[in-house]
């Protein structure tokens, strides 16, 4: 049986747990060391993954930035079920190898990025990760949104959570947390974390977990 790549979830996150304001438009969290970090992070896999939402909402490049890291750029996946990436999207650019995966009833081409359509309604994520080991992909940065977060997190599919807390306090009921989806019903369906190091970054604090299986 394969072994499915690494799984690195990576996040930065307010005091009270906010990734993003209440209209749900994302804010720069990350202070210059924790990006100095993130940046070599992403130098040092195969492939970054993200959200159609995260496209929609922040339009990110997914490249490795020369001010903060050297290193090639990683494989840019794109979850996107229903074909809603904008073809002037940065990861539409073709800056870095870009793979946009869709459900099968996605009839959309996304030029000049790869296509790869696996599921009826929704992208098969253990598939998807079967998939991209026989692409020679070992590690995968996941950097969101909530929802894919939390998808990741719920069918065990995380090797690693590393989690940037900022010295911002963002509140509203209506931001979007580290994780989204529905949730769990008891605390026993709650994905488990062993605290494996804390680093000081500045006026921030890096948390690394592992998932516990």
């Amino acid at each position: 049986m394969a072994v499915r790549p690494r799984v690195i979830i990576n996040a930065a996150m307010s005091v009270d747990g906010k990734i993003a304001l209440s209209d749900r438009n994302g804010v720069r969290l990350s202070n210059e060391e924790d990006l100095r970090r993130v940046h070599r992070l992403r130098a040092a896999v195969d492939a970054i993954l993200v959200g159609v939402g995260t496209v929609l909402k922040d339009d990110p490049k997914l490249t490795v930035k020369a001010e903060y890291a050297k290193g090639r750029n990683p494989l840019r996946v794109v979850l996107d079920s229903d074909g809603k990436t904008p073809a002037t999207s940065h990861v539409l650019d073709g800056s870095a190898p870009t793979l946009i995966v869709t459900s099968e009833e996605c009839e959309r081409t996304f030029p000049p990025a790869e296509v790869l359509r696996i599921g009826k309604d929704e992208v098969d994520l253990p598939v998807l990760l079967d998939r991209l080991e026989a692409r020679n992909i070992r590690s995968i940065l996941v950097e969101g949104g909530s929802t894919v977060i939390w998808s990741f997190l719920r069918k065990g599919l995380a090797d690693e959570l590393k989690v940037f807390v900022s010295s911002r306090v963002l509140g509203g009921h209506a931001a979007p947390t580290l994780a989204g989806g529905p949730g769990v019903a008891s605390l026993d369906e709650a994905p488990r974390l062993r605290l494996d190091r804390i680093e000081r970054l500045g006026d921030g604090a890096l948390l690394e977990y592992a998932v516990v299986r």
